[in-house]
Parts: C-alpha cells; structure tokens; sequence
C-alpha cells in the first residue's frame, strides 16, 4: 500500500478514535518476546470479532434455521481454541452459507444486517486462518490467554433497552475494528517483513468493518448517533490509555512499564 492510500485510509479512523495508542504500547508489542501472546491473541480477537458478528445476526436479523447454520458455521474455529478438538485445518467453503441464510422481519435493515455481518464473518474466519498459519509456521505453542479487559469495559456501558442497546453493540464494534485498524498500521514497522506486510494487507477490510458497524448503527438509530459515539469513544480511549496488568492485542498501557 503507497503512503498517500495508507494516509487517506487512516485519516478517518485517527479523527474518529480520541487518541493514538500509546508509544509505550508499540514498543512493547514489538520486543521479540511479546510476539507469542500478540499472534495468539491476534488469533483469538478474530474469531471474537467472528463470533460477535454472528450475535448479532442471530438476535436481530435471521430466522432460527440460519441461526442454528451460523453456529455450525463457527463450531469448528471454537473447538480448536477453547475445547482443543480438531486439527486446525478448516475445508469449509465459506461461500456457501450464503445461500442458507434468510433475513427475518420487514426492517431494511435486518438485511443489511446479515449482508454485513456475513461479509465480516468470513474476513474474520479468514484472517484467523492467516494468523494460525504464522503461528505455526514460527512453532509458537498455542497456550490459553485470559481475555483482556477492552471489550468488556465497552460492553460494560450498553444501554438496557433496544433500539439503544443494539446501536450501542454496533458503535462499539465500530471502536474494536478502528482500534485494530489502527493499531495494525501503528506495528507494522516494527515487525519483520513477513508481519509488517500481513498486518498492512488487513487494513482495509478492518477499515470497511468499522465503517460497516458506524453505518448500521446510524441506519437503525431513530436519533443521530454522533453525541452516542463521543461518548464511547471517550470511554475506549480511557481503556487505552490506562495501566494494564495484561499485555493484549487491545490492551492499555503495559503495567510492567509503569513499574520500572
């Protein structure tokens, strides 16, 4: 990708974010050591990313049949990393399910929900696939990691009741792929060749991700959505920039630094 397309790509997500993440962050990303939990939990954020996708097609927009095909869809990515069954190799041809999915209800954008969502789905499938790949490839064990506090602390300030509480979901996984977007930009040349170009290719389609979700939620929304996203972005900025115990994909600032 030439300088100016990355610059024109970024622009947007760095106005939308409230702040950059941390050089203290990077530079504790990038030490050889970290590159084992960063790859594992790169691997895990995608099949959450995949599995969050899939909620919320299955609570708003399909029926119960296409909600039963999206939890087949995912079984085999969720016996490999929580129940270690399987081999890590998935032959599902991900164009398929298409066909077997069908929206429910007359809103417009139920539809627009599953078409997404669905898109989404697969690039996240495929890029936990790219990501397992790496890890292999580097004979990095893959060992269990708690889950960090960053999608939780979101998660922790969604309103109660639908229309509100679906807009807040859709805003907030709007944040995760921005942050992931510009995090993946931020690293890149601070890893070796074969990652900086692996985590520079996926920046576009995290880019159309968080404006998916930022689309959805202003189409469903029955009032504007700008003072609802300053809000939460307010609160994931805070999640970024405060200490963490944990070093994860979408973690603050290291602690361990802070105690030096």
């Amino acid at each position: 990708m030439k300088p100016a397309e990355l610059a024109a790509l970024l622009s947007p997500i760095h106005q939308f974010l409230h702040c950059r993440t941390p050089e203290s962050w990077l530079a504790w990303a990038a030490l050889p050591a970290q590159l084992p939990a960063l790859l594992i939990d790169h691997m895990h954020c995608e099949l959450k990313a995949a599995q969050s996708a899939a909620l919320l097609i299955r609570r708003y927009a399909t029926d119960d049949a296409s909600a039963k095909a999206l939890l087949a869809w995912l079984k085999p990515y969720e016996d490999f990393v929580y129940r270690k069954v399987g081999d890590g190799q998935f032959h599902q041809r991900k164009n398929d399910l298409i066909g077997e999915l069908s929206a429910k209800g007359a809103e417009p954008w139920q539809q627009q929900v599953l078409d997404k969502m669905v898109r989404l789905i697969k690039e996240e499938l495929h890029h936990f696939e790219q990501v397992l790949d790496f890890i292999r490839q580097r004979a990095i064990a893959i060992e269990p990691l708690s889950a960090a506090g960053y999608a939780s602390g979101l998660l922790r300030h969604v309103r109660s009741r639908d229309p509100a509480m679906l807009v807040d979901k859709l805003i907030i996984g709007a944040l995760i792929e921005a942050r992931s977007c510009e995090r993946f930009a931020a690293l890149a040349p601070r890893l070796d060749p074969e990652l900086q170009r692996f985590y520079i290719s996926l920046l576009r389609s995290e880019a159309r991700h968080y404006q998916d979700y930022l689309q959805l939620a202003a189409d469903i929304s029955p009032e504007p959505i700008e003072p609802r996203v300053q809000q939460l972005a307010a609160i994931e900025a805070q999640l970024i920039l405060q200490p963490d115990a944990s070093f994860r994909f979408h973690s603050g600032v290291p602690a361990a630094l802070l105690e030096k």
